[in-house]
C-alpha cells in the first residue's frame, strides 16, 4: 500500500510537469482539463499517502480498532477537491464555447498524452494489484482517478484532432465540459463510498448471507442472529450471536464458537471476529433488525430445534 501511494505521488508529479508544457505551448483548454486533474490527482495521492501510512499504523491504547477510517476521511477531502476541480473546469469551459480560441501545435498536446496514457496504464496495473491483496479504500479511491484520466486523455486527443484537422473550435470546450460532468461523477462516488465506511455500514447482503451459513453450519450450532459487520479502512469487524444447547459447559460452548470463528475467518481473512454465546430458547431483547428473508429458523437447524421442544 505504501509503495502504491509512492507510485502515484511519483506519476502523478511527472504529469504535471510534462501538462503544464503542453498546456502553455497550445493553448487547449483540454490540455489545462487533464493538467487541473493532474494537479488533483497529486495532492489526493500526497493525502492518500498520509492516510495509508496512519491507516496502517496498529491499534494502540488511545485507537483500539486501529487508524483505519483515516482512508475514508481521506477519501472525503478527494472528493472535494475533485468537485472543486470541476466546477472550476466548468466556468473556464463555458467561456471558451463563448469565446473560441485557436489550438496550436496540436502535434506536441497529442504525444504528450500518448505518454500519459502509458504511465497512467502501468500506474493502475500495479494499484489493482495492490487492492487485490489488501482491499485499500484509498488506493480503490486512488485508482479510479487515474483509470479515468485514461479516458480523460484519449479524449483530449479526439478534441485535439477534431479542433485543428476538422476546424471544429467548438469540440475542445466541449470535451472539456465532458471531463468536468465525469470528475463531478467521480467526486460523488468517493463520497458516497467513504460516508458508507465512516458511518459503519454492514457488508453486503451476499457477504452477510456467507457468514451465517458458515455458523449455522456447525453441527453443534442450533442458530446465529444479531449479526453486525463494519470496515475500518483494511479492517473488517464481525460480531454475532450463536445459540447451542443450554447444557453445555462454558468450555465446550467456547470450543465451539472457537471452531466457527476459524471457519468464519478462512473465508474473511484477517477479520477480527467476536462471537457470543446464548443458552438456545432463552428468549431476549434484541436491538439488531432480522437479516432479509431470515424470518423463521434455517431449515439445516429445524429439526434439530424441533427435536429439542
Amino acid at each position: 500500500m505504501r509503495w502504491a501511494t509512492y507510485a502515484a505521488v511519483g506519476t502523478a508529479g511527472t504529469l504535471i510537469v510534462v501538462k503544464l508544457i503542453a498546456w502553455a505551448l497550445t493553448g487547449s483548454l483540454a490540455l489545462l482539463s487533464t493538467l487541473i486533474d493532474s494537479i488533483l490527482d497529486a495532492a489526493a495521492s500526497l493525502l492518500n499517502l498520509f492516510a495509508v501510512r496512519v491507516a496502517l499504523e496498529p491499534a494502540d491504547h488511545d485507537h483500539r480498532f486501529g487508524h483505519g477510517k483515516a482512508e475514508p476521511l481521506a477519501g472525503l477531502a478527494q472528493a472535494a477537491f475533485i468537485g472543486g476541480s470541476a466546477l472550476f473546469l466548468t466556468i473556464e469551459a463555458t467561456s471558451r464555447v463563448l469565446d473560441p480560441e485557436p489550438v496550436a501545435r496540436s502535434g506536441l498536446g497529442i504525444a504528450i498524452m500518448v505518454l500519459s496514457i502509458v504511465l497512467t496504464l502501468a500506474l493502475v496495473a500495479f494499484q489493482r494489484l495492490v487492492i487485490r491483496r489488501t482491499g485499500s479504500v484509498a488506493i480503490r479511491a486512488d485508482s479510479v482517478h487515474y483509470a479515468g484520466d485514461i479516458l480523460i486523455n484519449i479524449s483530449v486527443i479526439v478534441s485535439l484532432l477534431l479542433t485543428t484537422q476538422a476546424d471544429l473550435p467548438w469540440a475542445d470546450p466541449t470535451f472539456a465540459l465532458i471531463i468536468a460532468a465525469y470528475l463531478l461523477y467521480n467526486a460523488w462516488s468517493i463520497l458516497k463510498n467513504s460516508l458508507n465506511y465512516l458511518m459503519d455500514r454492514e457488508f453486503e447482503d451476499e457477504d452477510r448471507r456467507r457468514i451465517l451459513e458458515i455458523a449455522r453450519a456447525h453441527p453443534q450450532v442450533m442458530d446465529a442472529h444479531d449479526l453486525r459487520t463494519r470496515s475500518s479502512g483494511p479492517q473488517q469487524f464481525i460480531q454475532l450471536h450463536l445459540e447451542m444447547e443450554c447444557d453445555l459447559t462454558l468450555r465446550t460452548a467456547h470450543g465451539i464458537a472457537e471452531q466457527v470463528e476459524a471457519q468464519i475467518l478462512d473465508a474473511f481473512p484477517g477479520a477480527e471476529v467476536l462471537i457470543h454465546q446464548d443458552p438456545w430458547g432463552v428468549r431476549e431483547e434484541r436491538d439488531v433488525p432480522p437479516e432479509p428473508g431470515d424470518a423463521s429458523p434455517s431449515p439445516a437447524n429445524r429439526e434439530a430445534r424441533g427435536s429439542n421442544g
